[in-house]
């Protein structure tokens, strides 16, 4: 067995830990410094919108020897705009124009024909107007804000508020981050990023409430014991469901990799890159959320009641009691339970005495 799957057996049985929750602080300002990021570079480049929002033409041609890079230049000069080309498989290229109304992308079209040396009934044209791209936006952003509702909904009744409220500053993060990403890299957002980014918010939230399920299982009646903490119990969580979020990370980001790396990077396909960036991006950054952020938020909010702080304080107690009788009780063994594998949990109260 490799060195990385024997270390996820031993994690697995418990054999092994690590301290998720005690190093909450740090997870929380790389966080922050990633987010600030994000939002430095959507204020300062802002987002490469594309035509589908903002209006515009998108001219198709057959097959040409002139080159993209010329093709730009020529588009530009008939149109006045900015142009972004891409080469097509067949040999024609996909000429996008932002800004355009139906008189002037007659003009350009007939224009292209000469420039590019191919028969102007043979040019492909699909105009989008200024006030169809406002209302897809403006319908994006109300599914996103419905999605965001349901999802705090469904956490509250299913498990309780804080969770909730977790869930939801995680998937923001995932959100601020990955929109961050496309406002530095400038590719272009279209209604497949838009899908893309409701399609890792789905994933990220999934990966989050596996966690969230088994810490709800493993804090039942956790006021009547004194041997582990609300914090301690939570990294058992973490630690328990560590090997599949890992897995399930890498294999999904596989065929996402592929997509954009070789897909969009390698062949060319620029399409491809509206949605497989922000899958990649965000597929990484839910998986990053649900262990390090979601979790030890529910940890700090959880750990302000009163019924938390007192038991803290008898397990504190039982311990200094137990070192003090020379006995060996820290918060090192293995947590007792049959729903699932014990893991080795030590939260940032329970270092031996």
């Amino acid at each position: 067995m490799s060195k990385l799957g024997d270390l996820g057996a031993r994690l697995y049985r418990g054999e092994v830990g690590y301290d998720f929750v005690g190093k909450r602080f740090l997870w929380y300002g790389v966080s922050v410094l990633i987010t600030i990021t994000a939002i430095v570079g959507l204020a300062v480049q802002g987002l490469n919108m594309g035509i589908e929002f903002k209006g515009g033409a998108v001219f198709t041609t057959p097959k040409t020897a002139v080159s993209a890079a010329k093709a730009t230049e020529e588009a530009k000069k008939a149109s006045g705009h900015e142009a972004i080309v891409q080469q097509l498989g067949t040999g024609g290229l996909r000429i996008q124009i932002s800004g355009l109304d139906t008189d002037a992308a007659a003009d350009v079209k007939k224009q292209l024909a000469t420039d590019l040396k191919v028969k102007e009934g043979d040019i492909n044209a699909d105009l989008v107007g200024p006030s169809w791209g406002e209302q897809i936006a403006t319908k994006a952003w109300t599914g996103l804000g419905v999605f965001m509702v349901l999802v705090v909904i469904y956490l509250a009744i299913a498990f309780e508020w804080r969770m909730a409220v977790a869930a939801l500053v995680a998937l923001i993060h995932d959100l601020t981050i990955t929109v961050g990403i496309y406002a530095l890299v400038g590719f272009e957002v279209t209604p497949g990023t838009v899908i893309g980014l409701l399609t890792i918010l789905g994933y990220s939230l999934y990966d989050t409430v596996v966690v969230f399920d088994g810490l709800k299982e493993q804090s039942k009646d956790i006021t009547k014991q004194t041997r582990y903490t609300f914090s301690e119990i939570a990294n058992r969580s973490i630690n328990g469901t560590l090997v599949r979020s890992i897995n399930t990370t890498v294999v999904a980001l596989l065929p996402v990799a592929a997509l954009l790396f070789i897909g969009g990077g390698f062949l060319g396909a620029g399409m491809l890159n509206d949605i497989s960036l922000s899958l990649f991006v965000g597929l990484a950054a839910g998986a990053y959320s649900s262990i390090f952020i979601a979790t030890p938020l529910v940890v700090d909010l959880k750990e302000r009641e009163p019924a938390m702080k007192a038991l803290r304080k008898r397990v504190l107690a039982k311990r200094a009691s137990s070192a003090a009788k020379g006995e060996s009780e820290g918060a090192g063994e293995a947590y007792e339970s049959t729903d699932a594998p014990q893991i080795v949990a030590q939260g940032r109260s329970g270092r031996r005495r």
